[in-house]
């Protein structure tokens, strides 16, 4: 075999009653080791010869031979793919007539017959073939488990070894596992390199070479493991309270389902929720937008004199973003990761769209003391400021407002980019139309615990995947966020899969407490879906996460021109 392991080798001084139990055991090992590379064939002569290529042509009628090949002596056995390699004109051939008699079995029975027997055949061709190779290759196999065998009984005598020249350490676990790993490691790494010097005169270098390293990582280990272990004892109260913890922790797990697949899903839901970008990336993007920004303020700052109108009429938006907006908006719109060149383009788009500059000039004729005409220029500058969070509904599909939606509420579990952010700014909230409700509609309790939680979110912005105070809200995730404390358990909803939770019930059944539903507020992929919601409070009115989180009268053109049903939630 071309995996050889070395016979270790120990002196006198170093067997003590206690390691010659594990020598013996590698001894025996290594004795059957040998039996088993005996047996794999050594002349190339007796080796039978294999033919690649054998099999009749298509009409049956000539027989074709390829080169033959001959297997070396210690050559490893082959792979599925060199075996499939081997016989794909066999297997061809045998498909060839098994599609001939497939195409005209409906002809008559005795055809019928064919086949089946054909199949027959041919299932019992390929198993003499399995059969004929698994008998070929039976010493390589068994002389690769001697060797396997050998190569643990080894690395067992080597760790006994270590235990005894390091024996403060031997009750402690995590020392020794660390020790057995490092040994392991480095019997690895010596067995290599005395296969790369090649040749049988190494062998015994090889063996002294792996016990001296293996040593020298079992004493490594020992001194990690023992700095591990004060460290411990210094923070025993700590480490006991973790284990607890863990503990429970494992018990609770496994109560449910298997920890690994949990845990599998719990890392993959937190990379689907990450930032994947690198840092200079995304701080470079929020700089080149806040940079955009700062050029249109200094443009409208500056425009009285650089402009020479006469007169000037003002109706500006404050210019601001969020960069976490930004920031999500990019990762969703490119799948994942991208680059700061990359994104450049798509942050002009995002400034086209997010600010909508208008400077109108008018003219009057105006007349001076003597009664002459002269004209009057008056500028008329306007920005509107669309709100970045608007406008992901305009750039990404299903897919991507779902990415978007779980950035959003994570912030890309990065909360440390951007420390300042301050959208979106919950001290200074919008402006928002109130409305008291009738004292006799909060006789209902649930409806006057739904209120109330509602009306604590009054003037907060929209955000699009918005669903908890931190991020603020959209539609779907204030309603939902309400719902969830006032008696419910739904998790995060959409407004579909918030309409199907619901009974539809009429507008003239509809009462305080249930939800009502609108279409084609946007553009959705699914034109006849609910695109928006809110909580209906009676009285034609509802409140719910416009911008920001309002009452809202029902009564106006927009939302009876979008009104799509009234929903009644289960009974909690």
């Amino acid at each position: 075999m071309g995996s050889k392991n070395p016979r270790l080798q120990f002196t006198d001084a170093e067997l003590s009653p206690k390691l010659k139990k594990h020598t013996r055991r590698a001894e025996k090992a290594a004795d059957k080791a040998e039996k088993a590379r005996a047996k794999i064939p050594k002349d190339r002569k007796k080796l039978k010869r294999r033919m690649i290529d054998q099999h009749r042509t298509a009409k049956g009628k000539e027989k074709a031979v390829s080169a033959l090949r001959f297997e070396d002596v210690d050559k490893p056995a082959p792979s599925k793919l060199q075996y499939a390699v081997r016989d794909a004109p066999g297997n061809t051939v045998l498909a060839a007539v098994h599609r001939e008699i497939g195409e005209h079995e409906d002809d008559n029975v005795g055809v019928e017959s064919a086949h089946r027997l054909e199949e027959t055949a041919e299932a019992g061709g390929r198993l003499a073939q399995h059969s004929y190779r698994s008998h070929k290759l039976k010493p390589y196999r068994e002389a690769a488990r001697a060797e396997r065998r050998l190569e643990k009984a080894n690395i067992n005598a080597l760790y006994h070894q270590s235990l005894e020249a390091n024996p403060q350490l031997a009750s402690n676990p995590l020392s020794r596992w660390q020790q057995k790993q490092a040994i392991k490691r480095e019997y690895i790494a010596s067995r290599r390199a005395g296969q790369t010097a090649g040749g049988a005169a190494s062998a015994g270098k090889t063996a002294a070479k792996t016990a001296e390293t293996s040593a020298r990582a079992a004493k490594r280990a020992a001194e990690d493991s023992e700095k591990a272990a004060k460290f411990v004892a210094r923070h025993k109260k700590g480490f006991a309270i973790a284990i607890s913890i863990l503990a429970v922790l494992a018990i609770f797990l496994n109560m449910f389902s298997s920890c690994s697949v949990l845990v599998e899903g719990m890392l993959a839901g937190m990379g689907g929720s990450s930032f994947v970008s690198r840092d200079e990336d995304m701080l470079g993007a929020e700089a080149a937008y806040a940079g955009m920004e700062a050029d249109l303020q200094h443009y409208l700052d500056t425009y009285t004199s650089t402009h020479s109108y006469d007169e000037y009429h003002f109706d500006l938006d404050e210019i601001k973003h969020d960069p976490y907006v930004l920031i999500s908006l990019l990762t969703a719109y490119y799948k994942g990761e991208w680059t700061l060149a990359e994104a450049q383009s798509m942050l002009d788009t995002l400034f086209d769209l997010q600010y909508t500059l208008t400077e109108t000039v008018v003219t009057e004729t105006r007349y001076d003391s003597d009664d002459e005409p002269y004209t009057w220029y008056i500028c008329y500058v306007t920005l509107v400021n669309n709100d970045l969070s608007h406008l992901p509904v305009l750039l990404l599909d299903e897919d991507g407002m779902a990415m978007y939606a779980t950035y959003i509420a994570t912030q890309g579990n990065r909360p440390d980019l951007f420390p300042s952010s301050e959208y979106p700014n919950v001290t200074q909230r919008g402006d928002y139309l109130d409305y008291d409700v009738p004292p006799e509609a909060l006789e209902d309790e649930q409806f006057a615990a739904m209120l109330a939680e509602a009306e604590k979110y009054l003037g907060f912005p929209y955000v699009w995947g918005g669903s908890s105070p931190s991020t603020s809200f959209d539609c779907s995730g204030f309603v939902s966020w309400v719902i969830n404390h006032s008696g419910w358990n739904v998790g995060r909803l959409g407004a579909k899969a918030l309409c199907n939770l619901c009974t539809p019930v009429s507008p003239a059944n509809a009462r305080p407490g249930d939800l009502v539903f609108f279409i084609n507020t946007y553009d959705a992929p699914d034109p006849n879906a609910p695109t928006h919601c809110g909580i209906y409070v009676g009285n034609n009115m509802m409140i719910h996460c416009g911008d920001p989180i309002s009452y809202a009268n029902l009564n106006s053109s927009y939302w009876q021109n979008h009104f799509y049903c009234y929903g009644r939630l289960p009974a909690t």
